[in-house]
């Protein structure tokens, strides 16, 4: 609803806009007219036939400017006239169309027997990673998304996905929020802040948000977030614990998504056996499960993993998996195979 107002108000002010220029162009066309003594064309009827018909391109030539002032306003017209009237044109009426039609192709609800699901509203790889062990795990969850074309492309790669604005109510509605175990906001903290009150307001599901900056985590919270988790303070905790007994088996600073299924920091001891190889050849996932979904490299937090990036004893991996695959990922990250 708040997309559309906002179009009808773009639509209306280009409108506008266009007429006044138009009234402009007559305004002068009667003018010239004048200057040149052409006093049988001052009049409203051949100032907008003349002016419409250049703008357009049209020009059919019964009425034509005879002075240089005149030849050379009829060109600024013309020239004006392309982007004026097509840019108009394809802008506000032939792509939104178009758009529309896409959109209305595309799912904007989820099925009435979904339920005890999980709702993630936004996407990229780290939500892709929960995705591949939501699957293996039977699972069932919805992706919520604003960008047609991205909606598009998950469902190819059978990604369960809708289109939507996550922080409207009607979209959460029909991502069935309150049959769904929890949701997950992935935007931009002040995105979340919006899902989350949206979301709070009609329903008293768990909620998780995912916040880029640590210091809007009192915020998310006071906006009725369950959850907050912040992946750069987890890594800036692991970094901190980089002295700690690289032996202890137990599994710390893990954050439970859900049951059985837990996001963690991993810092790369100087004895592992990952040290000096790439993402690639250590196949971290064929040995372990865990997904690696971040890593920190030049002193920076990163979500963008290539195969050829090289893991090195300072390095910091973002680990996603069952408490039995991060167990054997932390192993590989301590000691020596």
């Amino acid at each position: 609803m708040k997309r559309r107002h906002l179009w009808h108000k773009t639509l209306l002010k280009s409108v506008l806009g266009a007429v006044a220029i138009i009234v402009v162009y007559i305004l002068l066309f009667l003018e010239i007219m004048i200057y040149e003594g052409q006093t049988a064309h001052v009049n409203i009827y051949d100032s907008i036939y003349w002016v419409v018909t250049t703008l357009t391109t049209e020009g059919y030539g019964d009425i034509t400017m005879t002075s240089p002032i005149g030849k050379m306003y009829a060109v600024f017209v013309q020239l004006t006239g392309i982007p004026l009237v097509f840019g108009i044109l394809f802008t506000l009426v032939i792509i939104p169309w178009m758009e529309k039609k896409i959109q209305s192709s595309i799912p904007s609800k989820a099925s009435k027997k979904l339920t005890d699901h999980i709702i993630i509203c936004g996407y990229n790889r780290l939500i892709e990673t929960l995705i591949e062990e939501l699957k293996e795990n039977d699972i069932p969850y919805i992706l919520v998304e604003g960008e047609a074309e991205l909606v598009m492309d998950l469902l190819k790669r059978n990604i369960h996905a809708i289109f939507g604005l996550v922080s409207e109510e009607e979209t959460l509605k029909n991502a069935n929020i309150k049959e769904a175990r929890f949701l997950i906001a992935n935007r931009n903290d002040e995105m979340n802040a919006n899902i989350v009150l949206t979301a709070r307001n009609i329903s008293d599901v768990n909620i998780i948000a995912i916040v880029e900056d640590r210091t809007n985590k009192k915020y998310l919270k006071y906006a009725g977030a369950t959850s907050v988790v912040s992946p750069k303070e987890l890594f800036g905790r692991f970094i901190g614990r980089k002295a700690a007994d690289p032996f202890v088996n137990r599994l710390t600073g893990a954050t439970e998504f859900f049951e059985g299924v837990s996001i963690v920091e991993l810092p790369i001891y100087p004895k592992s056996p990952l040290i000096g190889k790439t993402m690639k050849n250590a196949a971290i996932r064929e040995k372990t499960g865990a997904n690696v979904v971040g890593m920190w490299k030049g002193g920076s937090l990163t979500f963008i993993i290539k195969a050829h990036d090289v893991i090195k004893d300072n390095s910091v991996l973002l680990a996603i998996g069952s408490t039995e695959q991060l167990s054997k990922l932390k192993k590989l990250t301590q000691s020596t195979e």
